[in-house]
């Protein structure tokens, strides 16, 4: 089932699917995608779990009323925030993939009273230093200028021959995916590349040895550059385990559905049960 709100700044679109007896997971897709993204996943938890699934802003069906600064980190977590408040779901887990993780992350260590448990695919706490950022937005906003000038089909094959998703162009369904993207508009993409950009959202490096909940780390075992960094993220974050994953690349949850399934299953099934009346008549309340 697919549905709208708007609260403030955001008109939310989202899909929820499964059992709303069950858990609820809110799950968060990367740059260019849409709250499809995790389908194959859904349908593989759907008989133990509620998943919402959220366009973020930028992307899909969801519609951005305020000015650019409702395309930042901190604005889109409120936005989010307030989103699970009208729909009366809290606490949920999360789960978030590259951007949409590093938001999952953002989420998890400013509003930890809204989760049990967070999995992050593929993502990471930003850039250390400042040089590094001012490098990565400039680097950043020449790509959302080309989306805004360029064919958008050019712009995609180029984006995907990067060396992180050269496991993901081996996938049967890969001219699937790349069709998928073109139901996005280039426009509001180029503004969640700028102002969610790794190089404008606060470097979170710091702030991970405050983090209160369970934590998951999904990376794959060819992703020579996320793996670096989760393994880093490990050691300094409590409460976290890292699971990397073998034969995949960065984006595991489209490779090996299957896998990251179970490693998620195996992982939420522990959030605590004094929530799921309260949740179950709460998710029964959703209009949609």
């Amino acid at each position: 089932m697919a549905g709208t709100t708007t609260p403030d700044n955001y008109q939310w679109h989202y899909s929820l699917q499964g059992d709303p007896s069950q858990p609820l997971v809110l799950f968060l897709h990367g740059l260019l995608g849409d709250c499809h993204d995790f389908d194959s996943v859904i349908s593989l938890l759907a008989n133990q779990f509620c998943c919402l699934a959220v366009d973020l802003p930028g992307h899909g069906k969801t519609k951005v009323r305020g000015g650019n600064e409702s395309y930042t980190m901190p604005q889109t977590a409120q936005g989010l925030i307030q989103l699970l408040e009208q729909l009366e779901i809290s606490p949920c887990s999360l789960v978030g993939y590259s951007m949409g993780g590093r938001l999952a992350l953002y989420l998890a260590l400013n509003f930890p009273q809204f989760f049990h448990r967070v999995g992050l695919e593929s993502a990471s706490p930003g850039l250390k230093t400042a040089a590094e950022r001012s490098q990565r937005r400039d680097h950043d906003a020449r790509l959302a200028e080309q989306l805004e000038t360029e064919n958008f089909s050019d712009f995609l094959r180029r984006w995907y021959d990067q060396p992180l998703f050269t496991s993901l162009k081996q996938h049967p369904d890969f001219e699937q995916i790349v069709e998928r993207r073109l139901d996005n508009h280039p426009q509001e993409l180029a503004q969640s590349l700028r102002y969610l950009s790794t190089g404008r959202q606060p470097s979170l490096w710091e702030r991970l040895p405050e983090n209160q909940l369970p934590l998951l780390l999904l990376v794959g075992e060819q992703d020579t550059k996320f793996r670096a960094i989760n393994t880093e993220m490990a050691n300094l974050c409590p409460k976290t385990t890292l699971s990397i994953l073998p034969n995949c690349g960065h984006n595991i949850h489209w490779e090996n559905p299957h896998r990251f399934a179970q490693q998620l299953r195996q992982f939420l099934a522990i959030a605590p049960d004094a929530s799921k009346d309260t949740q179950r008549q709460n998710l029964c309340n959703i209009n949609i």
